[in-house]
C-alpha cells in the first residue's frame, strides 16, 4: 500500500498550456498541477461553488445513482504517475463494501475531482506522486504577482479584490476561483 497524504484542490487555473488544478497537501508547501479539458474543469467549479443546476449533470447522475443502490464514495485517490498520465481511483463503501473491503473504481484524476468536489470528501495523493511532481506554492504566486504587478502595483489585497469583482463581473469564473484562492493563501500567511 502506497503511503497517501490527504490534499485539497488549492487553486483551478487557465493556463498557456491548458486547464490545470493545483491539487495542494495539507501541511505541505507543494502543489501538483495536474491538466485537464475545459468541461471537467467546469464541472470541479460547480461542484466546488456547490452549484445547483436544473438538470443533473454525468457526476451528478453518478452521485445519485449510488445513491440509489446505499453506497457512498468514501475517498479519492490519486495513487500513481505512468507515462506522464496521473491515474486516480474512487473509494466506495456502503452494501457489501465496507470500510476494510471497499469497492474501487479507477477514474480520471478530473472526473475524480469533479465528484470529491460534490460530495466533499477527502482527496489523497501518493507520496511518490507528490515528490515527482510538486511544485513549491512559491512559484504560483510569484509568477501571479509577476503578471499582476505592471496593472496594480500598491496593495496586493486591494488590487487582488479589484480584480476579482472584474472577474465575477465578467463571468469569468476560473479567474475568478484563482484570485480567491490566493487571497485566501494571502490572508492565512498574515
Amino acid at each position: 500500500m502506497k503511503e497517501m497524504q490527504i490534499s485539497e484542490i488549492w487553486s483551478v487555473l487557465k493556463t498557456s498550456h491548458g486547464n490545470a488544478i493545483l491539487l495542494k497537501p495539507k501541511k505541505l508547501d507543494v502543489a501538483v498541477p495536474i491538466f485537464i479539458g475545459t468541461p471537467e474543469m467546469q464541472s470541479i467549479l460547480i461542484g466546488k461553488e456547490g452549484t445547483k443546476l436544473s438538470r443533473p449533470h454525468t457526476h451528478d447522475l453518478f452521485i445519485n445513482m449510488l445513491a440509489n443502490v446505499n453506497l457512498s464514495v468514501k475517498k479519492v485517490e490519486v495513487y500513481e504517475l505512468k507515462d506522464d498520465v496521473f491515474h486516480a481511483r474512487l473509494v466506495i463503501t456502503g452494501g457489501e463494501y465496507s470500510n476494510d473491503k471497499p469497492l474501487i473504481l479507477d477514474s480520471r484524476p478530473s472526473d475524480a475531482f469533479a465528484i470529491a468536489a460534490r460530495k466533499k470528501c477527502p482527496i489523497y495523493i501518493a507520496i511518490s506522486v507528490i515528490e515527482k511532481t510538486g511544485v513549491p506554492l512559491s512559484f504560483f504566486i510569484n509568477e501571479f504577482d509577476e503578471e499582476q504587478e505592471p496593472f496594480g502595483g500598491g496593495d496586493r489585497h486591494r488590487s487582488l479584490r479589484e480584480q476579482l469583482e472584474q472577474a465575477v463581473a465578467e463571468e469569468e469564473y476560473e479567474q475568478a476561483a484563482e484570485i480567491r484562492d490566493l487571497l485566501k493563501l494571502l490572508d492565512n500567511d498574515e
